[in-house]
């Protein structure tokens, strides 16, 4: 059930889709081919998500945001969009490659408002509602021997 090559889309390619194809990477590796992009390409990754993806030993730094123009190959299996305006896009990626394409509507923590505790809370309730609609979605990993 898991597809050869996933993408994870949402506005900027600044939170939500870098968390969720970091979540794949970390619960199903190498098995998978992952990769996210925006619509538009945010100018440097969001310090809140560093911070909740580092919580779970996932360093993120490195991250550089991208569009859809920016992708190398278009060639996906699956098609995750986190938000209305980029599932728009995604239906069309979908339907030029013959793609299967989801819909995980997702909460955008960056309009959090209040002390910096509150706002971590609402990037960690996100990031932990992404990683149980992977599991949900594609099962437990397994590893060898069980």
């Amino acid at each position: 059930m898991l597809p050869g090559a996933v993408l994870f889309t949402c506005n900027l390619n600044l939170v939500r889709s870098p968390m969720a194809a970091a979540l794949m990477r970390r619960l199903w590796g190498t098995s998978v081919f992952v990769d996210s992009c925006g619509l538009h390409a945010a100018e440097e990754p969001d310090g809140f998500m560093l911070a909740v993806m580092n919580e779970l030993g996932q360093d993120l730094s490195a991250h550089a945001p991208k569009s859809f123009d920016d992708l190398e190959d278009g060639s996906f299996d699956l098609v995750i969009s986190l938000t209305p305006e980029a599932h728009h896009r995604a239906v069309e990626l979908g339907r030029a490659r013959s793609t299967e394409v989801e819909y995980w509507p997702t909460s955008d923590p960056t309009l959090e408002q209040g002390s910096r505790d509150q706002r971590l809370q609402a990037y960690r309730r996100v990031r932990d509602e992404l990683q149980g609609r992977l599991l949900e979605r594609f099962g437990r990993p397994s590893t060898f021997g069980g």
